[in-house]
């Protein structure tokens, strides 16, 4: 994790650099400094809806908690942009939108439904289990974000960066299990066969983000850390999701 945010961080001060560079080494023509305050940026294109889609990560958990395969996570947003009036290429995003992770086990069992006061994750290796069996939450979600446009008039065709928070509420978790099997992997039923159980009692009601993303035009890459705990005080071990993905975003 300390890795990514170092090359996040190294890739941020480039694009600043390159930004400023561009900016001052104009050729003769474009050597008049620009009056922002007639620049209208009211209808200009910014970020005003992001769509998310990566990896998502639990690090540092127990042996028990075997998370295996490509977890994922898909979010969608609604922004407004508001830049500053003596800083156009600087602006602050705030919008709302859903945010879902999908964390994929494997030869686990998850019991939402538990009467215990923690959340259960039993192994299954050796008995009756789902061959597929993935935890499922959503969020709505406030992003906040502090953004730089080295193209301040067209955002939409240069480099760009962000730095933010988000604040989600739970609306909804649930675990769903595919193929149930035995020991020896064979189907006890069709293996088209799916089980969900939905219950909220162990995960966190509200969930606080660290985010930051960098890119180019339409496209860019983002990050997220987690800062508060997955799962609520004393019900389990303490989880701090990770997420890397791309961002698709416009108008």
């Amino acid at each position: 994790m300390k890795k990514f945010f170092l090359l996040f961080s190294l890739i941020t001060v480039s694009v600043i650099a390159k930004s400023q560079v561009d900016s001052t080494t104009t050729t003769s023509e474009k050597k008049v400094n620009k009056n922002w305050s007639k620049l209208d940026l009211s209808t200009r294109a910014n970020d005003h809806f992001m769509l998310q889609y990566g990896m998502d990560m639990w690090p540092n958990v127990p042996d028990s908690v075997n998370t295996s395969g490509f977890s994922r996570h898909f979010n969608f947003y609604v922004m407004l942009d508001k830049p500053f009036q003596n800083s156009p290429h600087l602006s602050v995003g705030i919008g709302l939108g859903l945010g879902s992770s999908n964390i994929f086990f494997s030869k686990t069992y998850i019991n939402l439904k538990s009467t215990t006061s923690t959340l259960p994750f039993t192994d299954v290796a050796t008995s009756n289990h789902f061959d597929k069996f993935k935890l499922t939450t959503t969020f709505v979600e406030v992003p906040l974000e502090l953004r730089y446009s080295a193209n301040p008039a067209q955002p939409d065709k240069g480099f760009k960066f962000a730095l933010g928070v988000k604040g989600g509420f739970l609306l909804s978790a649930h675990t769903k299990g595919k193929n149930y099997v035995d020991a020896s992997a064979r189907s006890i039923y069709d293996s088209k066969y799916i089980q969900k159980e939905y219950d909220k009692q162990f995960i966190n009601s509200t969930r606080f983000a660290a985010t930051a993303r960098i890119g180019y035009g339409h496209f860019s890459i983002d990050g997220s850390y987690q800062l508060t705990n997955f799962l609520k005080t004393g019900a389990g071990p303490v989880i701090h999701p990770i997420s890397v993905g791309i961002t698709l975003s416009g108008l």
